[in-house]
């Protein structure tokens, strides 16, 4: 796993992108007539918790709220995502008890621990042994530039504090397709977070963005006034910091690493070490928690976060059309 590079965030000038223009705009062009291809049309609603940049903008921790929404309602909901970070290629339903975040990635096992959870390169393929295993609805981690299946409803999900980087496509920037091309699918964009980069400048003015933001779980409030030492893996790991700080943390320490990252027993060690030194509680998120070996899971602490909708009426406002559309039994 590789951390993005520092030229990727920003205002957007500087002579690599403008070197790199060139095949940024071969990947924007290869992306687009990927997209132009027809996807299968499932015989349940599909919903796409997708972004326009490479790396973590919250979509998991969407796609989960939608889930519990939906469950909420009775109806039968399973995820779908590749399985980013693992060997399999699916179909394949996760068992938490029989995978690993080797095999089936981190999200994977997070998304499986609440309900039936599917990795697939192929997403149709996945979709299809969804609905075969009883699925009334899917609900998509990621998937946005993926055209194999057709959406019913595609959320674009922007991290406030990220936005969209320096505004270019990869290599040259962050993202994965012009914004304007991701909102053009989209039929609203989720802002988590105060939008401190003005992404939301660059979304079409009728595109309705939902305001939502990360609030931490029961653990930080009975770590409030305590030093920890947090490290994590993930795609920004000074919300994750800040997040803590936010809840009345003593941030005594902290230590990020690249997305995704593969702790091994040594970097755990040096990171219990350092803890320890510091006299702080190791503490992490709840995605880098499956990826460390479980030897040293139960010396660990996790801090959980959910998502806090701004007006919670506007997303089951989106949902509603779908649900009517599932019979629930009485």
């Amino acid at each position: 796993m590789m951390r993005a590079p520092g030229f990727w965030q920003g205002s957007g000038g500087g002579l690599l992108p403008l070197l790199l223009s060139p095949l940024a705009a071969l990947y924007a062009g290869t992306t687009a007539r990927r997209m132009r291809r027809p996807g299968w049309r499932a015989p349940v609603p599909v919903i796409c918790c997708g972004n326009a940049t490479a790396g973590g903008a919250g979509k998991t921790t969407v796609a989960l709220d939608i889930g519990r929404r939906l469950a909420n309602r009775g109806i039968a909901v399973h995820f779908l995502l590749r399985g980013y970070g693992g060997s399999l290629r699916g179909p394949l339903r996760v068992d938490p008890a029989a995978h690993d975040s080797t095999e089936v990635g981190d999200e994977a096992l997070l998304l499986a621990a609440e309900r039936p959870a599917w990795i697939s390169a192929d997403r149709a393929a996945g979709a299809r042994a969804a609905v075969a295993a009883g699925a009334q609805a899917i609900v998509m981690d990621d998937g946005l530039q993926n055209p194999t299946l057709e959406k019913d409803l595609s959320l674009l999900v922007v991290d406030g504090s990220y936005g969209f980087g320096n505004g270019h496509v990869i290599p040259a920037g962050p993202l994965r397709e012009p914004v304007r091309a991701a909102a053009a699918r989209s039929r609203a964009a989720v802002m988590i977070g105060a939008d401190e980069t003005r992404a939301g400048a660059l979304l079409p003015p009728g595109l309705p963005v939902l305001r939502a933001a990360l609030k931490p779980g029961p653990e930080a409030e009975l770590l409030a006034g305590q030093p920890v030492f947090a490290f994590c893996g993930i795609a920004n790991p000074p919300k994750f910091f800040s997040t803590l700080t936010e809840a009345g943390v003593v941030l005594a320490g902290r230590e990020a690493f690249a997305d995704h990252y593969p702790f091994d027993e040594g970097d755990m060690r040096d990171l219990l070490a350092e803890a320890e030194a510091l006299r702080a509680i190791p503490v992490t998120t709840r995605k880098d928690y499956v990826r460390i070996p479980p030897a040293f899971r139960s010396r660990v602490t996790v801090v959980t976060v959910r998502l806090e909708w701004a007006e919670p009426a506007q997303i089951e406002a989106l949902l509603e059309p779908l649900a009517q559309r599932i019979p629930v039994p009485a």
